[in-house]
C-alpha cells in the first residue's frame, strides 16, 4: 500500500521514499554558452563599443589612454 511517498509494509511498518519529480525537456532551451544568440550578441555590442570610442576620440581629440593621462 502506498500513499504519498509514504509505504506501509506488511507488518505495519511506515517507509517514507521520495517522490521522484516527473522528468521532462525544456523546450525553451538554454541561452548560456556559445551559442548563436550569444555570438550576436557579442558582436553587437563590440561594434557599439568600437563606434563610442571612435566617437570618443573625435568629439575629445584625445584617445582613451589620452583620456586617462589627464585625469
Amino acid at each position: 500500500m502506498a500513499t504519498n511517498g509514504s509505504m506501509i509494509d506488511d507488518q505495519g511498518k511506515m517507509n517514507n521514499f521520495a517522490v521522484e519529480p516527473k522528468v521532462y525537456v525544456d523546450e525553451q532551451g538554454d541561452r548560456t554558452g556559445f551559442t548563436p544568440y550569444a555570438e550576436l550578441l557579442n558582436g553587437r555590442l563590440a561594434m557599439i563599443g568600437f563606434i563610442s570610442l571612435i566617437a570618443l576620440e573625435v568629439f575629445t581629440g584625445h584617445g582613451v589612454i589620452g583620456i586617462l593621462k589627464s585625469l
